[in-house]
């Protein structure tokens, strides 16, 4: 008889997916408003409120790079 892991189960291979997703985002998110934190740049509420609120990895990204650069936390979100 055949053994059927659970981590080897496609649901348990989704959930666990969609956790290091979650993590990836947190831990962008985090990068984002420490590196302006510790760039001395104030940070209004809306734009923690906005950068808080992103769900895609990829724009994450660019913000953590962009705060690095960025003299306004406004300007993460600039085009």
């Amino acid at each position: 008889m055949p053994v059927n892991y659970f981590f080897k189960n496609p649901v348990a291979v989704k959930l666990r997916e969609e956790g290091r997703v979650e993590e990836r985002i947190a831990e962008r998110i985090a990068s984002v408003l420490r590196t302006l934190d510790r760039r001395h740049i104030d940070v209004p509420d809306e734009v923690r409120r906005r950068v808080r609120a992103c769900t895609d990895p990829d724009i994450l990204q660019i913000w953590v790079d962009r705060a690095y650069d960025v003299t306004d936390a406004a300007e993460l979100f600039e085009d």
